[in-house]
């Protein structure tokens, strides 16, 4: 490793959210942040060519059995550790867990304060959604964070703990359009990330709604599949007739556990 190669090294770990200094290793960087415990290794393997791997190799999007991600390029490379480091800040249970933090003093007695407590948990999971999809709608790329929805998979209300409640994989990020329509069981996602219509969604109704097929949600992991089942199975309506919601229709929306 050059001293120019560690020189961008440095810079492209701090663009993307590894702040503190790195640790040298042979031919590389390791790379660390304040912000979660788990480091990420980079190793020059060639001329802008670079082997990345993780302390918890679940942090990339590895191929089955592999320890490690090939890269070429610094564009790929930056494209890379930001997605890592926003897994890393979103990891199932640490958003959970920050909400314990802010809420434990919190009172929940009286409806006015569990909705209090149910506030702040949206706003970590809204937050959580932002990092994880990096700021744009998973499937049609709308970068305009005031526009975008964080949309729940398995609905609020039918989840059974504040940990599915409040876990990324339980979430997308949607244009308002998208998220009204997954909400309602109008759409629904697959296996492979293909975006599925309800046969009500007639010719005429995807062209007002602008639905230019094929739609498909990018960076879906494996902990998705779960939730997606899900609401394939008690959301979606294939027919949009008498369709299921996620709702809870009595206004009260998702409340916190009682202790």
């Amino acid at each position: 490793m050059t001293p120019l190669d560690r020189l961008r090294l440095e810079k492209a770990a701090s663009d993307c959210g590894f702040e503190m200094t790195a640790i040298s290793h042979a031919n590389g960087l390791e790379l660390r942040s304040a912000r979660f415990p788990e480091t990420v290794l980079v190793q020059v393997a060639g001329e802008n060519a670079f082997e990345v791997s993780a302390s918890d190799p679940a942090l990339l999007d590895l191929k089955a059995g592999g320890q490690a991600m090939q890269v070429e390029g610094y564009g790929e490379l930056y494209a890379v550790l930001r997605t890592t480091a926003a897994h890393a800040r979103t990891k199932p249970n640490r958003v959970a867990d920050e909400f314990k933090i802010k809420t434990a003093a919190m009172p929940k007695t009286t409806e006015a304060e569990r909705l209090g407590v149910q506030r702040v948990g949206q706003g970590l999971f809204r937050g959580a959604l932002l990092d994880y999809w990096q700021g744009k709608c998973c499937v049609t790329g709308l970068d305009v964070p005031a526009l975008l929805r964080a949309s729940h998979i398995r609905p609020w209300a039918q989840c059974d703990t504040d940990e599915q409640r409040l876990d990324v994989f339980n979430g997308l990020l949607l244009a308002p359009h998208l998220d009204a329509l997954f909400d309602a069981g109008w759409i629904t996602v697959d296996t492979a990330g293909v975006v599925q219509l309800s046969a009500g969604l007639t010719i005429e109704r995807r062209a007002a709604l602008g639905l230019m097929l094929p739609l498909k949600v990018s960076g879906l992991r494996a902990e998705h599949q779960a939730y997606l089942e899900f609401h394939r199975q008690h959301v979606w309506a294939v027919d949009a007739c008498g369709y299921l919601s996620g709702r809870d229709e009595s206004g009260s929306g998702w409340l916190p556990e009682r202790t």
